[in-house]
């Protein structure tokens, strides 16, 4: 219940409404690196990660990945096909252990039925979504890998609530992100550490200079 509560997707319902999609929740756990859904399968519900954080990404014929975000409780994932139907967009895993409750298609639509601002909120959350997929779009598109890197790095301090995080991917999953290759990545961690833009201590990130860092991601080419 108090997953439900801390959700910003619900925000606004009242106890009684909370209460009735906890109750219809199953509760789900999964290990670092195991899958909650794949990319193509059809959509049976949604997933509210009540602890740990997931990668969403995609993976193309050839088994390239592109990491599209990292969430992290409390969220949610995999609100789009509730509505139009489709299969699951995008393939989601666990970063690390994760605790996720697990609402039908079916109960969610009763709900809404009985509370109509929901929807609204669940298509704030969507087009919160499609703008960071632009970003992405865009980033890989026109910006140079170091300007990507900053953009990534200052995101994942944003989702840390802290300048000092322990990056949420592996370098290789970082390049899969960036549309390079790791040690691309790892040469221009290197270079953002001796300019001062930043220290890297194993897998902690300690951003130095956020302000150098933003003007490396808003670079015009």
């Amino acid at each position: 219940m108090e997953t439900f509560r801390r959700v910003p997707l619900f925000a606004g319902l009242t106890e009684e409404e909370l209460a009735s999609l906890a109750r219809r929740a199953v509760e789900k756990r999964y290990s670092a690196g195991e899958v909650l859904f794949y990319e193509g399968e059809p959509c049976t519900g949604f997933f509210l990660i009540g602890q740990g954080s997931v990668k969403i990404y995609k993976t193309s014929g050839s088994g390239r990945e592109i990491m599209l975000a990292i969430d992290t409780a409390p969220s949610s994932v995999a609100e789009v096909p509730l509505f139009d139907g489709g299969p699951y967009p995008a393939t989601v895993s666990a970063v690390n252990d994760v605790v996720a409750y697990v609402v039908s298609k079916q109960d969610f639509h009763a709900v809404c039925l009985q509370n109509p601002n929901l929807p609204l909120k669940v298509l704030a959350v969507v087009g919160r979504r499609l703008r960071h997929l632009v970003r992405i779009v865009e980033s890989v598109t026109f910006g140079s890998v170091r300007q990507r890197l900053a953009s990534a790095l200052l995101e994942f301090g944003n989702q840390a609530g802290s300048d000092v995080f322990s990056l949420p991917v592996t370098h290789e999953e970082l390049a899969l992100r960036l549309g390079t290759v790791r040690e691309v990545v790892s040469r221009n961690l290197s270079r953002f550490q001796a300019e001062g833009l930043l220290r890297v201590q194993r897998r902690e990130i300690h951003l130095l200079d956020r302000e150098g860092l933003l003007r490396e991601a808003e670079t015009e080419l």
